[in-house]
């Protein structure tokens, strides 16, 4: 494919087109489920282990498709922006997409990003939480209980109401 219209592709699929692909996890995974554990390198440099953040606070994972693309920066954006009532709520952030971790700096550098960037270039993490698509991860946001259970999932994430969604559900939780 050449790369033109790939990148037209991608960016098209970022602005909130439907994305191709579906998984049997998808339809299997629910709230009240265990979250699939993963181990898998980020943007900081660390190598995040699901496990080891299990009961110390909420987490969200957002799944996006592509880093520095129209809707896909602003979703992190949003999250930026609204970054400090995610932390007094206890709430620990991750994007995950199929690009590198030096994608990953690129994005948090340019865009002042509080938050890490978890790279999942052999689909494993998306494909475990039913967010894995043709080209690029689906837009799908879940959020994890201290108990290590999924209390909610989006499968539709708008990036405009993203952060502003996650506020109003995350003060619910408590």
């Amino acid at each position: 494919m050449p790369l033109y219209f790939r990148n037209i592709v991608i960016s098209s699929l970022c602005g909130g087109f439907v994305m191709l692909g579906t998984s049997k996890a998808a339809a299997e995974l629910k709230v009240g489920d265990p979250a699939p554990l993963f181990s898998a390198p980020s943007s900081d440099g660390t190598q995040v282990e699901l496990k080891s953040l299990i009961g110390k606070g909420t987490i969200v994972l957002y799944f996006y498709p592509k880093d520095d693309t129209p809707g896909c920066t602003k979703e992190a954006c949003g999250l930026r922006d609204d970054f400090a009532a995610f932390r007094k709520l206890s709430v620990t952030v991750f994007g995950i997409s199929y690009d590198t971790v030096e994608s990953h700096k690129k994005f948090i550098e340019k865009y002042h990003l509080p938050f890490a960037l978890i790279s999942d270039k052999d689909k494993a993490i998306a494909k475990s939480y039913g967010a894995n698509g043709l080209l690029v991860p689906k837009r799908m946001t879940f959020v994890i209980d201290r108990a290590g259970k999924i209390a909610w999932i989006n499968p539709k994430v708008s990036p405009a109401t993203h952060s502003a969604e996650l506020q109003q559900l995350l003060a619910t939780l408590r």
